[in-house]
């Protein structure tokens, strides 16, 4: 199986230098689209991944061939969807939320009326990962410390951001930050450089396990309290999330870690076709169970959770193909089109 699933990333891979002009016609009526994902250690690229391979195995049907690209996360997804240069892309459902509600980066240029939802995957855990020295069990611990939040175009960054406001710590102010990438995190606290980092993302995850491994101990801090509860009860796409602690066995963690989490979703363009759109989603939704396969983090899945945390109204064709599988019944009316 994970010789098939290395040949897989492989095929996504060259399908995306072969394929790299998304969502134009070759010879024959083919059309190419593009999926924009993450970082390859992350979750999402593997999905964009399994997603290509069902609708590529029915390429001669659908007349579509689809490719991965590895990309710098959700607000990277939704505006190159946004303007045709991706098809489909990852984003945390936050992120979806301020996008289609004209908040945080899209806050000049307003709602992006254009976005569209397709389906919600996993859900995804801000993970706050310490250095046991600092003695850190809660994110408000962490004042002065040296804190990775999150590379721009990335989901934690505004994660990140909204956790200290809600203690009542500045970003600018009351600790140091760095804005890297997540997956650099692991080595720069394991080398010194940082105190601490965030990452949004599903568990188990390789590069919580890489940062749990090293010479330095780390625990995964709590992200809990009366403000976080505020949070919550403010910015809807927020829930309560718990880490096992028998995940990550070399964690310092005697209990499980206490956060707050949103959910990963599919989105795409008004402009795409409703056929396209369609065979995304009936062939995830037809190969649910190869899909649950594809990562720990997925096996809670139902095909009706995966119609939750939406935000952007639902893509016609999405639709077309829920019509058929007797799942509007799961769908907000808000969001149909």
């Amino acid at each position: 199986m994970r010789k098939a699933f290395a040949f897989t990333l492989i095929l996504a891979l060259v399908s995306g230098v072969v394929w790299a002009g998304g969502g134009q016609e070759a010879g024959g009526g083919t059309q190419f689209v593009t999926i924009g994902t993450g970082g390859v250690t992350g979750v999402y690229y593997p999905t964009g991944g399994a997603i290509s391979r069902m609708v590529n195995a029915k390429s001669a049907e659908y007349g579509i061939r689809a490719s991965v690209e590895s990309t710098a996360g959700s607000v990277y997804n939704i505006n190159s969807v946004l303007n045709g240069d991706l098809e489909f892309g990852i984003a945390q459902s936050d992120r979806q939320y301020q996008a289609i509600m004209g908040m945080a980066e899209w806050e000049s240029t307003g709602a992006q009326e254009k976005l569209r939802s397709v389906f919600s995957i996993h859900p995804e855990s801000i993970t706050l990962i310490a250095s046991a020295e600092t003695g850190a069990t809660n994110i408000a611990d962490l004042k002065g410390m040296r804190v990775n939040i999150g590379n721009p175009g990335s989901g934690q960054l505004q994660n990140s951001i909204d956790a200290f406001t809600a203690v009542g710590m500045d970003v600018e102010t009351d600790i140091h930050a760095e804005q890297v990438k997540a997956v650099e995190s692991p080595g720069l606290l394991q080398d010194g450089r940082i105190d601490a980092f965030f990452y949004t993302v599903g568990h188990p995850n390789g590069a919580i396990t890489e940062a749990t491994s090293g010479r330095i101990p780390v625990r995964i801090l709590d992200i809990a309290g009366p403000g976080i509860d505020a949070l919550i009860e403010r910015l809807p796409y927020y829930a309560v999330s718990v880490i096992p602690a028998s995940l990550y066995p070399q964690a310092q963690n005697t209990s499980d870690a206490v956060t707050i989490g949103v959910k990963a979703t599919l989105v795409t363009s008004a402009d795409v076709s409703d056929d396209v759109v369609y065979a995304i989603t009936k062939e995830v939704f037809e190969n649910f169970e190869d899909f649950k396969s594809l990562h720990p983090a997925y096996q809670v899945l139902t095909k009706e959770s995966m119609l939750q945390g939406l935000s952007a109204p639902l893509h016609p064709g999405a639709v077309r193909y829920y019509e058929e599988a007797g799942l509007m019944g799961s769908i907000n009316p808000s969001l149909l089109p």
